[in-house]
């Protein structure tokens, strides 16, 4: 099973907000999901992003391929230097 983090569209029409989630990759985009892990609001200025970082680095370190944008939220975040740095410092 090819577990990813991606984002869920929720919100109402034309006020998109994205709740960051867990899912399998053969699930529909706003389906089944495994577990919700932050939001993200990008209507706001600046865009406001709330990321549990915990259970971001364990689905990572579990295998969870991130999608491309929400690798751009991790990244700014902090969370993919800290992934990289855990994973290549031994």
């Amino acid at each position: 099973m090819a577990v990813k983090i991606r984002l869920k569209r929720m919100g109402s029409k034309k006020h998109p907000v994205y709740r960051i989630v867990v899912a399998d990759s053969r699930s529909p985009r706003d389906g089944r999901f495994i577990e919700t892990v932050g939001t993200y609001n990008p209507l706001v200025q600046p865009s406001e992003v709330k990321l549990d970082e915990e259970l971001v680095l364990s689905w990572l370190n579990n295998g969870a391929q991130p999608s491309d944008t929400v690798k751009n939220l991790l990244s700014n975040a902090g969370i993919m230097e800290k992934y990289h740095n855990a994973k290549y410092s031994k």
